[in-house]
Formats: C-alpha cells, structure tokens, sequence
C-alpha cells in the first residue's frame, strides 16, 4: 500500500481501543501524524495524551531496528542478520526441548498482541513445541472478573452491552476504577449519565478525579470490596428491594447467595470496610430507586486473592435487584489491556483453546485440532497460569519464548521474577523496543508496531476492530507472524503458519465457529464497513450481538446462577512490622510497565517517575515532607519513592504507580498470593512499613 493516504486506526494502548487517523510524514523522527477521526462512536474524536502522542514510539530513535544476540565472550546484546537471531532462537527450545522434554519450553504473552498474533501463539506453543506452559499477561488484567462472568452468566465478554448504553442508565456504581486516569475519553460517559440525571457512585480507597464526579464517593479500606457488596445486598434483602419475579424466572442459586449476604450485616461491614452505615443505605437506595442500574469493576476488586467472589458478590447485587439482562441494565468489568478480551478468547491462556473453548473439554480439542490438522490427543493439556509460570523459570521451565510482555516491571513480586528470568538457559524476546525483560534475553526480535501491520483487536465491548497498516515498517524489521512463521519453519513445520493477517483471521473464524466467543460471521470487510462487529456473530447474516443476555444467560438452560460467597481477609493483612496497607495503580500519562510511553518526553515531562501518596497525618506520624524520599518495605522488598502528601487517600493507605523500574518499582512490594480460581495475583492490597530514607551525606 502507499504510504501517502490518511489511514483510519486504532490507539496501540487501551481497551476502549479509540479510532485515531495516520497521516505519514515522511520523517524518520516522527513518521505520522495522528488525525482526529470523529466517526468511530466509542470515543467520537477524543483521544488522551498518551493516544496523541503514539506515533512517537513509532521513530527510530527509540524502537528496535535490529535483531539483537547475545555474544558469549563478552555478554552483551549486540547486533545481528535475521537468520542468525532465527536460528539462535529455534536451537535455544530444540535444544531445550530435546534435553528436558517439551514443558521445559514456556511461552508468555501479551494483551496487546493482535488476535491473528494471539491465535498464531497459541497455535504455535501446542503444535510446534507442544507444550501446555502458555499463559499472557491479561491473567493479571481481568482473569477474576472473566471467571466471575462465566460462573454467573456462562460466557464471559467484558462488557455484555455498548459504552453507548451507560449515559441513559440510571445509576452506575463504578467500582475500583479511575476512568479519568486510565480511559480518559471513557469518563464522557459518566458525565453525560449526570447530564442526563442519572447517579454515579464511585467506590475506591482514593478521592480520585473520576471519585470527584460521583454523587457518591464510597472508600473502603483496599481487600474489602467483597464485604461492602455483600452489605449492600443485605440492605436489599432486609429493605424488600429483591425483585423476587426476575429472580424466579431468570435465576437459580438465590438461597445461598442470601444467606451469605444475610450474613454481613451492616454495622459489622462498616467495621471491616471503613465505609458508614448510612452510607451504605445512601448507596442502595440510588441503585435501587434507579429505573435502570449498572455496576461496572476494573481491577481494584479483581486484582484480589479473593477478586472472582469480590466480583461475584457485585454480580448477585445485580441479580437480585433484576439489574441484568434487561436493556440499560447489567455487570460490566473495563477490561485494561488493548486486546485483553482478545487475547484471551483465542489461545494465550494456559486453559484455553480458540473461540473461547475450554481445553479440557474434548470436543472443544476435536474441534481446533480438525481445523489445526492433527489429532485431538497431541494437544498438550492445561498449563501453569502466569505468575505460576513465571515462578517455575530456571527450574521446571528452563526456555522462554516472551511476546510482547514486560514482567520484570508488571509482575507481581517483580524482583522475584526478574531474578526468575535470569536463571533461564535461553530467553527470547520479541519487541518494539528494548524493554527491562528484553535486556535480559539471549535473542531479542524487533517487531513491527500497530501503525505497521494489519490486524483485529476486540475491545471492552467485545466489538470487532480493524487496524490497518499506515505506513512501511523499517528493513530491519519484522511482524511477529513473520518471526512465529520463520521459527515454525525452523523447527520443521513448513505449513500451517501463515504470515498474511487476514488468512491467519480467516482461519481464526472456522477455529472459533460454534464456540462462545464465535467469531465465524466476521470478517475484515464487515468490520471496516460497519466500524467494528460485536461478537457472537456466528455467520455473515448475523448482524452480531452488541447486547447479550436480554432473552436468556448462556448457561445450559438459559438461567443465570448466584453464587454463595462470603468475606474474607485478604492473603496478607497488616500487623506490628507493617501496619500500613499498599495498593497500586496507574497515572494518565503512563501504561502499564511504560516500556513505550517512558520514551515519549511529553508524557515523561508530565508524569516522570513514581511517587508514594499518603495522608498528611500519616506523614506527620513518620515526619515525612512533601518531596521527601520515602522507602516502603513489604515482605518481599524494598521500594524508593518522593512522598505525594494528600487528604484524596485513606490515612491508613498509601498509592504507587507500578510504570517504573528501578528503586521505585512498585511491583517488587506486591503479594503474588493467587485467586483459587483465576490464578490472578493480589496487586491491590498488601502490608507495608515505611521508613523516612535519610539525606546521602
């Protein structure tokens, strides 16, 4: 294609997924130019800084032009051809393979690679390595808030209505998340539900800029969120707000449900979440007095030992209230990552097959291995999950083939892994830049950037998108299709492995025909013409499916399922040593581990490294000022920050943002303690202590 024309697009970072324009420019430094595009209805034009700013990634001076080996006398990372570094990397897992069987050879993922990247991966791991240890980096995004989906609803999709229904609902109750910060463009919606005269209530231990629009702002001490749910939903029992019809006909399970929230009563919930009775009554009063009601989660109750029943119990609310599969009605979770529900849905997940199918389910197994052409019974069975894979490098797993990941600045227990990654035999890497991890490989592949290559992605909606290449990759570069091709050919597939994205999709489309997340009736030329298709759409009539539940749940007979859960403290609660609890989060001019976006100077200049926001009594308790650099300390490490002093923070909280890596690396403190059922970490509570550190000198 040329590179003249202006390109319709999509942003690189978030799931909202906004459209943008590329113009080219021609120049080496900045090679496009972004273009507003007010046609795409999710963000209408409006895009947050980090979305202007994307095609500054995109110049030579801060991307991978080259393949990159590891010289064994003198240790370093030093330029190479393309097939030395292919060859490099296909010997690293034979060998490995050969030596110690093919779960010794582990492959990690990210959420941001396209669907064609993240089915091709997938494919990859089980055929041509055939091992079960695959797992991305979105089992620390949204994994709780999936398994509660499927366990109520039976399908999981992250939001089962468009963003273009929450400003005519009623009342929303957002919880654990900060639009303003994460989804800048999203925030329009709450503001046009106020505009509208509907309610916003924001539950989150901060007074964050998206609390500041609430009619109502709850802040519970961080692990609690399952408690303040099962509070609301004892008022909604004992005031005789239960729409008992809704729950005869549509649902089954109520009984256990109730007696757990009957259970929690509200002077009992107020002692453990902070959050007042009367508060409590106010809150259920604006959700229930709604004609129509939503609840929508992100990762403050989903990133819990506990989230999937934390999430759970704001399902049953939702249940019990009738506050589900009726329009403008319904649970929500704003997946974080660009192709979080892609990435997930077709084969990146240690459980999971394409279209969302189970992998232990063999007629899940016949199907993908008849479109795959080999027998169900090659493929390897479930694997270890994210952070359990990642704690089995250099020992059980021994090679890793990494995509688009950055975990030694995004796992949990970060210094940990890091160490994890460098007990390795061989790491490969592929990447756009040379992030924290890719410093640490023995090969690193430099890949192609969304402005470069064609793909899908599926964003919090579950709507379809089309990302078109605007402009010509470097020489040196190649796409990860090329590289899994490449390799496939390497280690003796030479079929099978396409590196043209749209017959990767078209063979995605029969993979997932028939299974939950059915994808067989969309098409690049759909999506295009009608900017994007909601999944299911399980043929070329099927106008897709922007709404589900309305007629019935996905779950054998149509009924969705309370599930009976009570409170529980979280893995690790504070005491004497650590008296102080410490939750994480993001700031607007930064992503996830900011492997791209701490290269761009103007969002740099605006958030330029991490800090520890605290309330002015706690900072007079430990005599720290504004500025001064304060250690916080958990059992697992150390980490050192300038202290942010304001009354938005509960007093016995403290906040850091987890984009940087060095001394303020926040996920080095971080507890990897496991969700029983989504294996998701507990990024958002753990103990702490904090030390003053004293002036050098």
């Amino acid at each position: 294609m040329s590179d003249a024309a202006t390109v319709p697009t999509h942003c690189p970072y978030c799931a909202l997924q906004c459209g943008m324009s590329l113009r080219p420019t021609g120049v080496p430094e900045l090679p496009a130019e972004v273009v507003e595009r007010t046609d795409f209805p999710v963000n209408r034009g409006a895009l947050c800084g980090k979305g202007r700013t994307a095609p500054s990634v995109l110049s030579s001076r801060v991307r991978l032009t080259e393949p990159l080996v590891r010289r064994p006398d003198t240790g370093t990372l030093e330029p190479a051809s393309w097939e030395e570094a292919l060859s490099a990397v296909a010997e690293g897992l034979r060998r490995t393979r050969a030596d110690h069987g093919p779960d010794a050879v582990g492959v990690f993922g990210g959420g941001g690679l396209t669907n064609e990247k993240a089915y091709t991966l997938g494919k990859f791991a089980r055929l041509v390595l055939g091992t079960s240890q695959i797992d991305y980096n979105g089992r620390f995004c949204m994994s709780s808030a999936a398994a509660a989906h499927q366990r109520a609803f039976g399908l999981d999709r992250g939001l089962p209505f468009p963003l273009e229904d929450v400003p005519r609902t009623g009342c929303v109750i957002l919880v654990g998340s900060n639009l303003a910060e994460t989804m800048p463009p999203a925030l329009r919606y709450l503001t046009e539900l106020k505009e509208n005269g509907g309610k916003l209530i924001v539950v989150d231990p901060r007074r964050t800029r998206t609390a500041e629009q609430a009619d109502l702002h709850l802040a519970p001490r961080p692990g609690t969120d399952l408690a303040l749910a099962l509070g609301m939903l004892h008022l909604v029992v004992a005031e005789g707000r239960v729409d008992e019809d809704f729950v005869r006909e549509r649902t089954d399970g109520w009984e256990g449900a109730r007696a757990g929230a009957m259970s929690h009563w509200p002077e009992q919930v107020e002692r453990i979440t902070g959050v007042s009775v009367p508060q409590l009554r106010e809150a259920v009063a604006m959700f229930c007095d709604a004609e129509n009601a939503m609840v929508l989660t992100a990762r403050g109750p989903e990133q819990q030992s506990k989230g999937t029943d934390t999430v759970g119990a704001w399902i049953n609310l939702c249940l019990a209230t009738g506050r589900a599969g009726r329009p403008l009605n319904g649970y929500g979770c704003l997946t974080g990552q660009g192709n979080g529900q892609g990435g997930r849905e077709h084969g990146q997940k240690a459980d999971q097959l394409p279209g969302y199918r189970k992998l232990d389910d063999p007629a899940a197994r016949a199907h993908v291995a008849g479109v795959w052409g080999v027998s169900p019974e090659s493929l390897p069975g479930p694997g270890r999950s994210a952070y359990e894979l990642l704690d089995a490098l250099g020992r059980d797993v021994r090679a890793l083939l990494l995509m688009g990941s950055n975990p030694v600045v995004s796992a949990p227990r970060a210094a940990h892994v890091e160490e994890r990654l460098r007990s390795l035999d061989f790491l490969a890497v592929a990447d756009v830049v040379l992030s924290e991890t890719a410093e640490l490989a023995d090969v690193v592949l430099p890949v192609t950037q969304w402005a470069e290559e064609t793909g899908t992605m599926t964003n919090l909606e579950g709507r379809v998108l089309l990302r078109r290449r605007a402009l010509t990759p470097p020489p040196g570069v190649r796409s990860d299709l090329e590289v899994l091709h490449g390799l496939a050919g390497l280690l003796g597939w030479e079929k099978g492995f396409p590196t043209d994205p749209e017959e990767v999709f078209e063979e995605l489309r029969r993979a997932s025909a028939g299974g939950p997340a059915d994808y067989a009736g969309i098409s690049y030329r759909r999506i295009e013409e009608e900017r994007g298709v909601f999944w299911p759409c399980p043929d070329e009539e099927h106008a897709g499916t922007p709404r589900l539940f309305l007629e019935r749940f996905a779950t054998a007979d149509g009924r969705a399922r309370f599930v009976p859960v009570v409170h529980r403290p979280a893995a690790e609660e504070t005491d004497a040593d650590y008296p102080v609890v410490l939750t994480t989060g993001r700031v607007v001019s930064q992503y996830q581990s900011g492997a791209q976006t701490r290269r761009v100077e103007e969002l740099n200049a605006a958030a330029p490294g991490p800090f520890v926001e605290l309330h002015p009594r706690l900072a007079k308790r430990l005599g720290v000022a504004e500025g001064e650099a304060l250690a916080v300390v958990s059992r697992r490490g150390r980490a050192v920050a300038p202290a942010r002093i304001t009354t938005a923070i509960r007093p016995d909280t403290v906040f850091m943002p987890f984009h940087w890596y060095g001394e303020g690396r926040a996920n080095t403190l971080v507890n990897p303690a496991l969700d029983p059922v989504s294996r998701m970490p507990e990024f958002k509570v753990c103990a702490v202590r904090l030390e003053v550190v004293a002036e050098a000198g």
